[in-house]
């Protein structure tokens, strides 16, 4: 017989979440010191946004088990949502501290300084993200948007042409990759990049502004 804890799990999985929230409720009867109980009850909080009793739940985890990495990564996308970046990206550390080696867990830290306006903080993180899951073009974006910020247009552009290549149709990279050959003062392959922005999403204010911009300065 699957224990309770399980059967919680599985019935997350299913979207039953009252049914998930009755088996963790009975698995903590039976293990109340289960540390696994408590982090994946506070999963189910934070799903339905009971942020603050997921909070206690994780916490509860953690004064169980130190070493409970993903209690600390939960307890980080609460802080996350708040806005509280310092204190997600902290979570966050402290969850790769713990062994948490997951792709998730370097991109939320790396955005956590992204989000605080600390982009060369962010760059290591989000390389390890994009290291791990190279398929992550959200990983990969936010590398470029990254370099971008910290003037390493080249590695940027590079980062950027990766994930139009995995994905055309992301309208964003295109601009920035405009916005990359600008700042390299190559309006010709700029022009180009923004145009294919358009190409994907007409109404893309920021590319038609750049394009507006960058025709005005070469007249």
């Amino acid at each position: 017989m699957k224990d309770l804890n399980q059967l919680g799990i599985e019935a997350m999985q299913e979207g039953n979440l009252e049914e998930a929230a009755k088996f963790f409720t009975e698995a903590l009867e039976e293990r109340p010191d289960d540390a696994v109980i408590y982090i994946n009850f506070g999963n189910l909080l934070a799903f339905v946004q009971e942020s603050d009793k997921a909070m206690r739940f994780y916490k509860k985890a953690i004064e169980l088990d130190e070493k409970a990495a993903t209690a600390y990564y939960g307890a980080g996308t609460i802080y996350y949502d708040k806005q509280d970046y310092k204190e997600a990206a902290n979570q966050f550390q402290q969850a790769i501290n713990k062994g948490l080696s997951h792709s998730d867990a370097f991109y939320m830290l790396g955005m956590s300084f992204m989000q605080a306006g600390s982009p060369k903080l962010a760059l290591p993180y989000l390389q390890r993200a994009a290291e791990l899951n190279e398929e992550d073009t959200e990983a990969r974006f936010q590398l470029g948007l990254s370099l971008a910020s910290s003037e390493s247009y080249d590695e940027a552009i590079e980062q950027l042409e990766k994930v139009t290549q995995l994905e055309e149709n992301h309208s964003d990279a295109w601009y920035n990759l405009g916005i990359c050959y600008a700042f390299k003062d190559q309006p010709k392959e700029a022009l180009e990049m923004l145009n294919k922005a358009l190409n994907v999403q007409p109404d893309h204010l920021l590319a038609l502004n750049a394009i507006k911009s960058i025709n005005e300065n070469m007249q």
